[in-house]
């Protein structure tokens, strides 16, 4: 890895690298927060998984993360949102939620994608490997995320048991497999056999996978994308039919934007560290 820069903040460090990444092929930047507490050994780390358009970089700047991870103990790790470069397919029709900026966190099985777009590999595979050498637990990762993001969490963790142990999110995508940006990316991504959605859903994992990792959500009211996208009433639904644990915060007045994760990051980062902190 090669360290891009580095900030004291708030007692820690804010950390950016860059690397040559196998399962992307192509070089990824990720950017990490040491909390003050690293100095003395390893600690828990929450994973950050941003939504569309976004960087490794907007949650660094945007949400006001690194006072509550320096209050808890708690390291924050935030990949990029996709694969970049020249060599890297955007999409004959590129769009804000298709391609760069728009992976799903999936791996894809799709020409002309498939060759770079294995973006949980990357999470779950290669980035616990590279965080291993900073003083990172790796024993105690949580997932959280926002939009897309939000949607990856929820995946990842509920796919990867072994690995996150919490999972939390801000306004997910819970039903991409019926709604419209999930149908666009995993027509692509995947292909046009619906049947091979399901293990990129929520709602399908939920109602007929084994993990039981209790959830946490916000969601704010005025956000835009509440109706035709992001579907939380189902991700409800599941949830009460499967038994799964889920503590759902509805918060009226807010929308989509990092304002309304900068104002519950805090709840997000404690529920992870308090996790974490637990037992294993």
């Amino acid at each position: 890895m090669l360290e891009l820069s580095g900030h004291t903040c708030f007692g820690g460090e804010q950390l950016r690298f860059q690397h040559r990444s196998r399962m992307l092929d192509c070089s990824m930047r990720f950017s990490v927060y040491l909390p003050p507490q690293a100095q003395a050994g390893k600690v828990p780390a929450m994973i950050w998984l941003s939504g569309f358009t976004c960087s490794d970089e907007n949650f660094v700047h945007k949400a006001g993360a690194q006072q509550f991870a320096a209050k808890h103990g708690i390291a924050l790790v935030v990949p990029d949102t996709s694969p970049r470069g020249e060599q890297i397919h955007k999409g004959d029709e590129p769009t804000w939620h298709l391609g760069e900026g728009a992976s799903f966190y999936l791996n894809a099985t799709e020409a002309p994608w498939a060759p770079n777009y294995q973006m949980a590999s990357y999470i779950c595979d290669e980035l616990p490997g590279l965080i291993a050498d900073l003083p990172v637990d790796n024993a105690r990762l949580g997932v959280a995320g926002h939009g897309m993001g939000g949607h990856g969490a929820i995946v990842l963790g509920l796919s990867y048991p072994q690995l996150f142990r919490s999972i939390s999110a801000f306004a997910p995508i819970c039903n991409p497999a019926k709604t419209p940006w999930g149908e666009t990316a995993f027509r692509h991504y995947l292909g046009a056999d619906k049947a091979r959605w399901q293990n990129h859903d929520s709602c399908w994992l939920v109602a007929n996978g084994d993990c039981r990792t209790p959830l946490l959500v916000d969601q704010g009211g005025d956000d835009h994308f509440l109706e035709d996208e992001l579907k939380p009433e189902r991700l409800q639904a599941a949830c009460a039919e499967a038994g799964h644990p889920l503590n759902y915060q509805l918060h009226p007045g807010y929308d989509h934007s990092y304002f309304f994760v900068a104002s519950f990051i805090e709840s997000h980062i404690a529920y992870h560290a308090g996790e974490l902190t637990q037992p294993g």
